[in-house]
């Protein structure tokens, strides 16, 4: 087919390799512009233009798709249909409407569980057991319209946003070629109402870490905000980023360290500390890190 694939972060970058991998014909590639990053504050194109641009794609940018010579811009390209995974843009209706089969997106959950712009990291902090990949048909609302294909996987019991993030990632270019290849075939999967939750951003006010919470919850708190925005909290007067954990024994006051090997105490339970990173520095593992930042036994974060 004739594609347009609209994406921007890492997340996106399997998905165009699939799509090119597939012999479709992509007709151009829209992410959002180049921002700038780094020390020197020069502008960065994203990893989808990045790769694009290894690819020879046609790589456009445009800050909105508002504008009628936009979408005029978007039609002329007379695709058959439009690929979209984590793009960043409203698509205006005329948008929508321009591909001859329309607009398909790649969404990281299982639909109507978790519409919005942060279901992986979600669906861990909440702690559900699974989630998965939805090719879902775009309209205008919120991530509600009909669904093609699904599929489903575990949430494993250490995993991270990150490794999680990677896992879905990988789901979703298999899955979006199969939904290309089948999509005569398919019947579109209108969204059940109940059910539905909303995955909202995730803010950097959230990331603290308070200890006289239950250890489940400061677990999947920690996992699930690694490694962005990073949960954290406080170590002898230093923030200190928390990348990864997992559940132990052990009790005493909430945000005491319980022995050598970092696990410190909940409002119930405790937890295991075993990634962590000061700033400006990389990230360790807990060995490693108290060789330079020593946690004695007792010690309260």
């Amino acid at each position: 087919m004739r594609v347009i694939f609209m994406g921007t972060p890492e997340f996106s970058v399997p998905v165009l390799d699939g799509l090119v991998d597939a012999g479709h014909d992509i007709a151009a590639v829209y992410c959002q512009p180049p921002r700038p990053a780094g020390r020197g504050k020069k502008d960065r194109p994203t990893p989808v233009h990045a790769r694009a641009a290894e690819l020879g794609l046609e790589v456009r940018h445009p800050v909105s798709l508002k504008g009628a010579q936009e979408q005029a811009d978007f039609a002329a390209l007379q695709a058959d249909v439009a690929v979209v995974v984590a793009y960043g843009l409203i698509l205006p209706q005329a948008v929508l409407d321009a591909p001859a089969k329309g607009c398909l997106n790649i969404h990281a959950s299982l639909l109507p569980r978790w519409r919005g712009a942060a279901p992986i990291h979600r669906a861990i902090m909440a702690g559900d057991a699974e989630t998965g990949i939805c090719i879902m048909q775009m309209e205008a609302g919120l991530d509600t319209g009909p669904v093609l294909l699904r599929e489903t996987t575990e949430i494993k019991e250490q995993e991270t946003t990150v490794q999680l993030h990677d896992r879905l990632s990988q789901m979703g270019a298999t899955l979006i070629v199969q939904a290309l290849e089948r999509l005569p075939e398919l019947t579109p999967e209108v969204q059940p109402e109940v059910g539905v939750t909303y995955a909202a951003k995730i803010d950097k006010g959230e990331a603290q870490i308070d200890w006289s919470r239950p250890a489940a919850e400061v677990d999947r708190k920690i996992r699930g905000l690694s490694p962005f925005p990073g949960a954290w909290c406080e170590i002898g007067g230093q923030r200190v980023k928390l990348l990864a954990s997992r559940l132990a024994q052990g009790q005493g006051t909430p945000g005491e360290v319980l022995d050598d090997a970092l696990t410190v105490a909940c409002g119930e339970g405790a937890v295991q500390l075993l990634r962590l990173q000061r700033a400006g520095r990389s990230a360790q593992d807990p060995d490693v890190f108290m060789r330079g930042f020593p946690v004695p036994k007792g010690s309260r974060l």
